[in-house]
């Protein structure tokens, strides 16, 4: 049993010696990407107005901004940051083995997640919930008219979960057929393989846009969980974790208090004593997270403040067309809400 330890334990101090740079000892994230140069940013392979590339390869959504206000608030240039496509299957993986730095990729903020899978949730960027799409011409205008429905989704979400309570629930009986790729899933139900595509109601909007007509699809209206979407960082790095929610929760304060990407230049003028601190001021905030005092400075004016970044990426007047709803600001009805920066 002696040499069994001793022999466990020389494997073990061996396979730490060889570990990634990035996946060493808990509290280096910040280390590794100053060294490097940039944030390595794990998101979606391609989900209109939360992380989607043009035929260019640049990236633009809400969990994109999200990636580039984290890299502005380090580095104080929005441009430091690269992007990892990652199907859902493959996120945790990813993140697990310090192949990037953060996930931003539409994920659900679960318990068995945040404890069982080496990751930490650290702030809500997209209050969601799982909903369905169908053709019109099926003549189904709820969720509850499904009844022994075949439903297209992708493995490794929470939905085939939340399909399965919803169902047995209702006494209904179902088909999942499930994908790897989230493309996979939405050819499949293009293609008229399944009755109904089920998945995050945000995304729905997002893959109505890449069928053939779009027109000639619905979504529901009944949304079946709570999916709280947001950015996860491995466990055991307290202060990678501080930074990712505080980026956060500056661009809601930011809001919240009425700054802008456009008035932030002139409201450093501001006497309000959470303008000032919000915009490194007053006070060792930055400090206190490893980064430059104008951090949150930083992060608005190169990407905009909350209610900016939704707007741009989902909002009214784009072609997903969402309305804030449960992400608004508290002070709107919404969930949307920064604790204080003091």
């Amino acid at each position: 049993m002696q040499i069994k330890r001793l022999v466990f334990g020389a494997l073990a101090s061996l396979l730490l010696a060889f570990a990634p740079l990035s996946v060493g000892a808990a509290g280096n994230t910040l280390d590794v990407v100053m060294k490097r140069g940039y944030v390595q940013c794990g998101v979606s392979q391609g989900l209109p107005g939360f992380s989607n590339p043009d035929d260019k390869g640049n990236w633009t959504g809400i969990d994109v901004d999200f990636c580039k206000a984290v890299a502005a608030a380090i580095f104080g240039d929005a441009a430091k940051v690269k992007f990892t496509p990652l199907s859902a299957k493959e996120r945790f993986t990813a993140i697990q083995s310090g192949e990037v730095d953060i996930i931003a990729r539409n994920t659900t903020w679960s318990m068995h997640r945040d404890t069982a899978l080496g990751v930490d949730f650290r702030a809500v960027n997209y209050y969601d919930g799982q909903g369905f799409m169908v053709r019109a011409d099926l003549g189904v205008t709820s969720s509850t008219e499904l009844d022994g429905a075949t439903l297209c989704t992708n493995q490794g979400t929470t939905t085939e979960l939340n399909a399965a309570d919803y169902f047995r629930a209702n006494n209904m009986q179902y088909e999942i057929v499930a994908f790897e790729k989230a493309d996979e899933a939405v050819a499949a139900y293009n293609s008229g393989r399944c009755d109904a595509y089920t998945t995050d109601h945000s995304a729905l909007y997002a893959q109505r846009l890449k069928l053939t007509d779009p027109q000639a699809h619905i979504v529901l209206p009944e949304i079946i969980s709570k999916e709280p979407l947001g950015p996860a960082v491995r466990q055991g790095d307290n202060v990678w974790g501080d930074i990712i929610a505080w980026v956060h929760y500056a661009t809601v304060a930011a809001e919240e208090l009425g700054v802008t990407s456009k008035n932030i230049g002139s409201m450093g003028n501001s006497t309000n004593p959470s303008i000032k601190r919000l915009l490194g001021k007053d006070g060792t905030f930055g400090a206190n997270l490893g980064i430059p005092a104008d951090w949150a400075f930083q992060a608005v004016k190169q990407v905009g403040n909350y209610g900016e970044i939704f707007e741009r990426n989902v909002g009214i007047n784009t072609p997903l067309g969402i309305k804030r709803g449960y992400n608004a600001l508290w002070t709107d009805g919404g969930l949307q809400y920064a604790p204080p920066i003091r």
